[in-house]
């Protein structure tokens, strides 16, 4: 018997059937161990000796992957054609091997698709374990391992609240941070655009102001709404004839297949699929044998699937469509590898695989593939020129036209921002001495833009660019910074939060080489060269650690409070810039108000991480929390005694807090505190009064006359009735809603709960596309969450639960499914009674009361294993 190792089911399942009786295929269900969380398991005093620990979930399946070996003749590890395939390997050989369990005969096949002739080929070619592989994987997660569980430490006990730090996760933070600050850095430009709106032979067109007075107009010449009237005078009055006519051809090549980050960044753009979610389809359509294995930054194709797509093209189109000769490609990403094909089906006579989500995924994979080797799309573009009688006055009209599709006829490659130039569409027949009727001209003011903040794709292709990690390590690097809440994501786009700055400043400062694009980069650069047997895996090691390990130690003798001094002055453009008032950035509102000297800012740190406060505490009990002023529509100088509630006579403050502005009457633990809501406008003492008054009693329900309560919780404004709760729309509402309305809204609710007194859903979604159940963003005890009716799938921080897509409740349902159900936790056993030699005990002790039990010895477990995301964030 031959026995087969992969990693998943589904594969083993499939590879099976075409192998035949001879053959076992049992699945490893990924990596069967890793480096314990713990620390020692990294030894660079013993020649980076490593210490390996089978999975606990794994225990059983690799009893039978063993028992099976003992009866094997010969084990084949058909496992990835990638590094952590190879490295899956290794463990299973290794993890048999010391077993005594390890076959004689030991083969690595690998193969690029999960169709027969790919699986039988590979078996007529098998090769031994590639060394220089294994030992870059050994490299990478010993790497990942020692800075992770090295510099995750000094964060805990210098920058509180920072959660971990991770050798490529750390780089990718900062991309994203520094995206934030030259939004906030950024200043706006007024320009004016003057615009024509002109007719010729029945047709409208439209022309733009490009040169005024002799003069060449650029962006932003028309800087002011004067100089854009004199402007718009000058093209109203003047007659413009048609001076030049140019007419060029152009030529558009298709994009190459599809590699693994460019499928992460297509998707994102076209299907708005996240990065973990467009590989969690990928695989499923490899392990289906519908595509070609997914983990890839090769870009070219094998030539039989060349001929396949020349054949499936010459099927459905004309013979103009199919190029003269085959189209070959050559990557220009860095650090690309290509040792396999770009990511294509696996069978081009197939235009559909799977269903839902995966169908559109293939569907992208599919056209794209077809696209690269068609012919190339013919275009024309035209340029009018006309001019005034002067000659001093110019307008320029452009447009575009396909004149042969080619591979538009498929597919056309997204882009992450438009252009605001829009060429396309087809202009009227004009020649020179031809004078278009002028229907109107209008000024437009336009301001410049800030940058656009990273989406997934953009964020993917410019990791790419700099050639900071691998393509294949990218989806979980970005679900590591939301998981951590260092970022979140608002309309698809990753937005710095605080802890992420923090934390991203903290490392700029003190560890400014590990997080320096070029270094990240060069340590890629020298684990290929490892992967290649160019160079000792040991050696690279010894050059991180010679280095890394001083730096650690030297930042852990600081005291928390200098690490504070330092970032309070390396952040004092962010936390305190310029007043628009001219008084000092750093000035507190608090002792200003109170008459107190000395009142200045400065960044501190608490339990639960860092704040702004007050150099004049305990006198001064001033804080704000670590943002800019005015963050979410907090600004100190709105701060202070608003006036009177008429009940009381106490005075009502707005103030500032670390969790943003609000209301507050009295003082002490009496004090009744209220946030002020995002969605009101002209906040004022009224509005202070409502909002610490709630909750409102609307009145008591006609059917159980018990009270209906309006009030605003954690998850915005809602109505509470005998247990039940109904959403409300906004903060306005909880004031005005009626009886009626409010009956209604909490039937509703009811009726959705299924008359069980549940929470009324923050969202409701489409059907799964697995379970057809309907999926809803539901309030929780402990959170969020999502269902579909039968698994519930908690909602990350970084996330809005209103903000929740359908693609990312799929995403989420399916992650949680795969985990299985949670374990429960029971009872746990008392100790067995051990049998004490019978003794005579005085009689005296009966009537006696009973002495106190002893406590019983813990019992001896095995230690937990913890998440190793805390300290070791890898890539």
């Amino acid at each position: 018997m031959q026995l087969v190792i992969v990693e998943s089911p589904a594969k083993a399942k499939t590879i099976e059937k075409y192998l035949g009786k001879d053959f076992k295929v049992l699945a490893s269900y990924g990596h069967v161990r890793d480096l314990p969380p713990k620390d020692g398991s990294v030894r660079p005093d013993e020649d980076f000796a490593m210490d390996w620990e089978l999975y606990r979930d794994k225990q059983s399946r690799f009893k039978e992957i063993s028992d099976a070996a003992k009866k094997a003749d010969r084990l084949v590890l058909a496992t990835d054609p990638d590094r952590e395939g190879e490295a899956i390997s290794w463990h299973v050989r290794e993890l048999l091997r010391n077993r005594k369990a390890l076959p004689t005969k030991v083969d690595r096949v690998t193969f690029n698709a999960i169709t027969k002739p790919a699986v039988t080929e590979a078996m007529k070619a098998p090769r031994e374990l590639d060394q220089p592989l294994i030992d870059a994987y050994l490299a990478r997660r010993a790497l990942d391992y020692l800075y992770g569980f090295t510099l995750s430490p000094v964060l805990w006990r210098r920058l509180p609240g920072a959660k971990s730090a991770g050798r490529v996760q750390s780089v990718a933070l900062r991309l994203i941070c520094e995206r934030e600050h030259e939004i906030e850095a950024f200043r706006a430009d007024e320009y004016w655009s003057v615009l024509a709106r002109l007719q010729h032979d029945g047709a409208g067109f439209d022309a733009r102001l490009v040169r005024f007075d002799g003069k060449k107009l650029d962006k932003l010449t028309l800087g002011d709404e004067g100089s854009a009237m004199a402007a718009k005078a000058a093209v109203e009055q003047g007659r413009f004839t048609v001076e030049e006519v140019e007419t060029k051809p152009l030529k558009r090549n298709p994009a190459p297949p599809f590699t693994t980050s460019t499928l992460q960044q297509e998707a994102a753009r076209k299907l708005g699929y996240s990065a973990s979610h467009t590989m969690r389809l990928a695989q499923s359509l490899y392990e289906a044998g519908a595509i070609t294995y997914m983990r890839t930054d090769g870009v070219q194709m094998d030539m039989s699937a060349i001929l396949a797509a020349r054949d499936a093209i010459a099927d459905r189109f004309s013979d103009e469509y199919r190029p003269e000769k085959p189209r070959f490609y050559q990557t220009k990403a860095k650090n690309a590898q290509e040792a396999h094909e770009a990511i294509r089906p696996t069978d081009f006579r197939k235009d559909r695989a799977g269903s839902g989500d995966e169908a559109k995924l293939y569907d992208l994979i599919y056209k794209r593939a077809m696209a690269s080797q068609m012919a190339t799309a013919q275009l024309e573009r035209t340029t009018v020129t006309l001019r005034d009688a002067t000659g001093q006055h110019e307008l320029r009209a452009t447009g575009q036209v396909v004149k042969f599709p080619g591979y538009f006829a498929v597919y056309q490659e997204g882009r992450d921002d438009s252009s605001d130039d829009d060429e396309d569409g087809l202009l009227p027949m004009m020649r020179k001495g031809d004078a278009p009727a002028k229907e109107s001209v209008e000024a437009n003011q336009h301001f410049t833009q800030p940058p656009p903040r990273f989406s997934e794709a953009s964020l993917v292709k410019r990791l790419e660019e700099l050639g900071i990690g691998r393509p294949s390590t990218y989806a979980s690097t970005i679900q590591t910074l939301r998981d951590r809440a260092y970022v979140r994501m608002e309309k698809n786009r990753f937005f710095a939060e605080e802890s992420g700055r923090l934390l991203t400043a903290f490392l700029e400062r003190f560890f400014p080489q590990y997080v320096a694009y070029d270094y990240t980069a060069g340590l890629e650069d020298e684990l290929d060269t490892v992967s290649d047997g160019r160079e000792d895996w040991k050696k690279l090691l010894e050059a991180f650690w010679r280095d890394f390990k001083p730096k650690t130690e030297e930042v852990m003798e600081r005291k928390p409070s200098e690490v504070t001094e330092v970032l309070d002055e390396y952040l004092s453009d962010y936390l305190f810039p310029e007043r628009a008032d001219g008084k000092d950035p750093r000035f507190c509102p608090l002792c200003d108000q109170e008459g107190r000297e000395g009142g200045e800012l400065h960044l501190r740190g608490g339990r639960y991480g860092a704040f702004v406060a007050c150099a004049n505490y305990p006198e001064c009990k001033y804080t704000r929390r670590f943002a800019q002023p005015g963050a979410d529509g907090e600004d100190p100088a709105d701060d202070g005694i608003m006036g009177e509630d008429p009940e009381t006579g106490l005075p009502v403050e707005r103030k500032s807090g670390r969790f943003g502005p609000y209301v507050q009457l009295g003082e002490g633990k009496e004090a009744k505190r209220a946030s002020i809501p995002k969605d009101v406008d002209d906040f004022d003492l009224e509005w202070a009064l409502k909002l610490l008054n709630l909750p409102r009693i609307v009145g008591a329900h006609p059917e159980t006359g018990k009270e209906i309560e309006a009030a605003i919780g954690r998850y915005g404004p809602y109505l509470r009735h005998d247990g039940k709760y109904g959403k409300l729309s906004n903060t306005q509402e909880v004031f005005e809603i009626g009886m009626n309305r409010a009956v209604d809204i909490l039937a509703q609710a009811a009726n959705r709960g299924g008359g069980r007194g549940k929470a009324e859903p923050i969202k409701t979604l489409g059907e799964h596309p697995t379970s057809g159940g309907e999926m809803k963003v539901m309030p929780g005890r402990y959170g969020p969450y999502v269902t579909d009716g039968t698994t519930n799938a908690t909602i990350p921080k970084d996330m809005k639960p209103e903000d929740l897509t359908e693609a990312q409740a799929i995403e989420l349902i399916d992650a949680r499914a795969a985990k299985g159900p949670p374990k429960k936790k029971g009872r746990k056993k008392a100790a067995p009674k051990k049998t004490a030699a019978k003794k005579a005990a005085p009689k005296t002790t009966a009537a006696k009361k009973a002495p106190a039990k002893k406590k019983a010895a813990p019992k001896k477990k095995a230690p937990a294993k913890p998440k190793t995301s805390s300290a070791s964030s890898g890539d």
